[in-house]
């Protein structure tokens, strides 16, 4: 069953904040249609995520069924992947601001948003990783292992489009503000603070 998880949400919205193609997906379809065309958007980029999920959950389960030993290297893995994201996460933040990655054209129709956030999301291979190297870390080896890691993949989907959906808000509302630099590293420290220390934690066991 799922454990600790008001840190997997504080996590999975940590992850959430840190710039990337998603992110600049939602920008572009905020700034030229408003939140009407970043809402299926973040609908696209949520099914994306349930679909990493599930393939996440079918690998850790037939890994624990195989090897529990196996199953506890990559929980400890997953940690070291969660720190060494803070740390590269906190060296972005000494560095110029730079615009976020390439995001695909916008486009202005529902149903165009919505598979530009499908597509982003499944082409992102970072969504992947950290299905598979986050997950692990919130789910015990007692129990419907599937069953558990899916419902934290819809648990994740969940928390990001929550953050989308605030950011896009901001983004409509105080678009200078929000794409200030001195925001922007103020959002890479404290995500890089929290994502070292979770990620200690979790390789130790603590």
């Amino acid at each position: 069953m799922p454990t600790h998880l008001p840190v997997f949400v504080l996590t999975t919205w940590l992850l959430a904040m840190l710039p990337g193609a998603g992110q600049a997906l939602m920008l572009r379809q905020t700034l030229h249609g408003g939140p009407v065309l970043a809402r299926p958007a973040i609908m696209g980029t949520a099914t994306g995520l349930l679909l990493w999920s599930a393939g996440a959950a079918a690998g850790i389960s037939a890994l624990l069924l195989a090897d529990p030993r196996a199953y506890a290297i990559v929980r400890v893995l997953g940690g070291l992947v969660l720190a060494l994201i803070g740390v590269a996460t906190l060296r972005s933040s000494r560095r110029p601001h730079e615009a976020a990655p390439d995001a695909p054209h916008q486009d202005t129709r529902g149903w165009g948003a919505c598979a530009a956030g499908l597509g982003t999301n499944l082409g992102n291979p970072k969504a992947g990783v950290f299905a598979i190297s986050t997950l692990p870390q919130f789910v015990t080896d007692h129990g419907p292992v599937w069953a558990s890691t899916l419902a934290l993949g819809a648990l994740r989907a969940v928390v990001t489009s929550a953050w989308y959906l605030l950011f896009t808000t901001l983004v409509d509302r105080g678009r200078a503000l929000v794409s200030r630099p001195t925001v922007q590293r103020g959002i890479h420290i404290v995500a890089g603070i929290v994502l070292l220390v979770l990620g200690g934690a979790v390789a130790t066991g603590g």
